[in-house]
């Protein structure tokens, strides 16, 4: 999957975005749940700024820009995130709180991102599969947002963006029988069973 989406995680009650293609995290967001925790905590605000200026860190960021180029992008205006490598977040998660170290460790171990990606290629499949059966390619575009409601609906799922693994593996498995299905049945028929037998 070639586009990139923002997905959405929580940490401590807020929510968390990362990049599906860069995979880059938004460290304004894990500032902003940290400082919820330290809060609640009784402990000082964590400054990132500050943070990012410290020798230490630095020296880890001109490391990590050796290896993998550029690991922070600031966002401009209002609401702007700044965006950091993986591992550049996780030594922030470590400076706010141990405890976000573990909830960090466990989400760069999970696979959201690559099921996220993998169900956007099924899509593709499942798009191009039912586009050559489809008689009547002038309505094709609101058919396949019809197709693309239903198997939100089956999966149970408000928002593709906050979606977990399940969800997304669910919704991947759906559009692989769907692409199956249409080579022997006609695309309503494999459409429904598509998504009867993804959902089971």
């Amino acid at each position: 999957m070639q586009t990139e989406v923002v997905m959405k995680r929580e940490l401590f009650g807020c929510q968390i975005s990362q990049k599906s293609k860069s995979e880059m995290f938004s460290a304004t967001d894990l500032v902003a749940a940290g400082n919820k925790w330290r809060i609640a905590n009784g402990l000082p605000f964590f400054n990132l700024a500050a943070f990012l200026q410290n020798k230490g860190t630095k020296e880890f960021v001109s490391m990590l820009e050796k290896k993998y180029g550029t690991v922070k992008i600031n966002s401009r205006g209002k609401g702007g995130n700044t965006w950091v490598h993986p591992l550049l977040f996780i030594d922030i998660a470590l400076a706010i709180s141990p405890e976000l170290k573990i909830e960090v460790y466990e989400w760069l171990f999970d696979h959201l991102i690559k099921y996220r990606n993998e169900s956007g290629d099924s899509y593709k499949k499942m798009s191009g599969a039912l586009y050559l059966k489809h008689t009547n390619k002038t309505v094709f575009p609101k058919y396949i947002q019809e197709v693309a409601e239903r198997i939100k609906t089956a999966c149970n799922v408000k928002d593709w963006q906050e979606a977990d693994e399940s969800e997304l593996k669910k919704r991947d498995k759906i559009h692989e029988s769907i692409a199956l299905l249409c080579d022997v049945l006609p695309i309503d028929e494999a459409v429904r069973i598509g998504i009867e037998k993804g959902v089971k």
